[in-house]
């Protein structure tokens, strides 16, 4: 059996927050709170720092395109044997992931009819 207290319950809601979205009758949209989040990331400076900001984008990779090619880069200084030296394509790829994490599209739900 399912149980539900009907005062922490919310109905016709138009727009809900829900695990980093917001999912509206126009589709799925990442969070604003997370574009923004986005937008005042450093560079990295350490492998640490590369994990947590991969693990964002990663959390958001249906909303862009090619997001394993761009995203190489950054996985190459995540692995063990690898040193960690920032590069122009690792810059690229950076920057290229921000961009696209702060303009992702909406995503449609399919029509089922």
């Amino acid at each position: 059996q399912l149980y539900a207290k009907l005062s922490k319950c919310d109905f016709w809601l138009e727009k809900v927050k829900f695990l980093g979205h917001v999912i509206s009758a126009e589709g799925i949209a990442v969070d604003p709170t997370k574009v923004e989040l986005v937008l005042q990331w450093e560079r990295p400076r350490t492998v640490t720092d590369i994990q947590s900001f991969v693990g964002l984008a990663g959390y958001y990779r249906r909303f862009i395109e090619g997001f394993s090619k761009i995203v190489a880069p950054l996985t190459q200084l995540i692995r063990k044997d690898q040193p960690f030296i920032w590069t122009d394509s690792c810059e690229r790829s950076f920057d290229e992931l921000k961009r696209r994490l702060t303009t992702s599209p909406v995503l449609v739900l399919p029509d089922s009819g």
